[in-house]
């Protein structure tokens, strides 16, 4: 059986604030082959934008914060590296997809500059080269005019534009893992479809590895193989994407996929989990999910279930839905 391509194991990051340490997300594994896109669902609060983060250790400079566990890259420990080894790979073993193109990019430089700087520190290439990259680049990705584009700043261009930057950015050096953080909020139906479509075929031409961090289950049905659940900091179920919809375990999952909306439904209010994402300093003890789950017992307050074999699932569920 060949290795992995990123193999992550027990990753724990804690947020040091004067009540104490603040778990935000605990004792996440998983693992992605090559050429995989892989989906992390879950509301908001559930740590998945931080276990993003912390793969390309870009977590927020401000306040303490200890990470533990192991980011197995290509056998390459990222959790181990320093700054400056991490910079060499950042952009080039791995990139990001950013939620918000209008922060993450440089607004008083333009764009075609802001991606023809990573091929020149990466590739060690020409200014020259890297302008005649950047335009083919920004053309792979569906910008329309890149050879006007180019020249323009951040805010000359439409959220959609700005997308489809970032993701030429984070392409530019065929990186072997791609990490998109909500790539497509605030994005109409039809910009979305097409960046979604634009990194499906980019994945395919390259082979690079695409780990999507969403909200939004639909996107995960049409683009991902496999999907992880995260709920209050902890990965709640693992399963390929047709059996997760086919047959979710974990009741959490079950819950939000009965919010969905569907079109052959009734017109009728959508089902709600009621309460919120307890935050970090809140978690009740045994199954956090417990005092939201019209399923839980005593025995679901009284001891955390752990990740557990269920069919072609696991899930972390001492109440799971039965098997269809």
């Amino acid at each position: 059986m060949t290795a992995p391509l990123l193999s992550v194991r027990n990753l724990t990051v804690d947020y040091v604030s004067a009540e104490g340490p603040l778990r935000v997300v605990e004792d996440a594994t998983f693992r992605m082959e090559a050429g995989e896109t892989l989906g992390i669902v879950g509301e908001s609060g559930c740590g998945k934008s931080t276990l993003a983060l912390a793969l390309l250790g870009l977590l927020p400079a401000s306040g303490a914060r200890r990470v533990s566990g192991s980011i197995r890259l290509d056998g390459t420990d990222l959790a181990t590296l320093d700054e400056r080894r991490m910079r060499g790979l950042r952009g080039n073993a791995l990139s990001m997809i950013f939620q918000e193109p209008m922060t993450a990019l440089n607004p008083v430089l333009r764009v075609g500059r802001q991606v023809a700087d990573v091929l020149v520190r990466h590739e060690r290439i020409s200014r020259r080269a890297a302008h005649r990259a950047t335009v083919e680049l920004l053309a792979q990705v569906g910008l329309p005019e890149p050879e006007r584009r180019v020249r323009a700043f951040p805010h000359e261009l439409s959220g959609g534009q700005r997308q489809r930057v970032m993701i030429a950015m984070a392409l530019a050096c065929r990186p072997r893992l791609l990490v998109a953080d909500e790539p497509t909020t605030a994005l109409d139906v039809t910009t979305q479809a097409q960046v979604l479509a634009r990194m499906r075929d980019l994945r395919e031409r390259f082979g690079t590895a695409v780990l999507l961090v969403t909200h939004d289950l639909g996107i995960v049905a049409e683009t991902c193989d496999r999907a992880l659940v995260m709920y209050a900091g902890r990965i709640v179920e693992q399963a390929p994407v047709a059996e997760l919809f086919r047959a979710p375990r974990h009741r959490y999952t079950e819950a939000m996929l009965a919010a969905m909306p569907r079109l052959e439904a009734p017109a009728d209010r959508l089902p709600t989990i009621p309460g919120r994402v307890p935050a970090p300093g809140e978690r009740p003890s045994g199954c956090r999910f417990a005092d939201r789950c019209a399923h839980a017992t005593d025995a679901c307050r009284e001891s955390e279930p752990r990740l557990r074999r269920m069919g072609r699932s696991t899930a972390a569920c001492i109440h799971p839905v039965p098997q269809p």
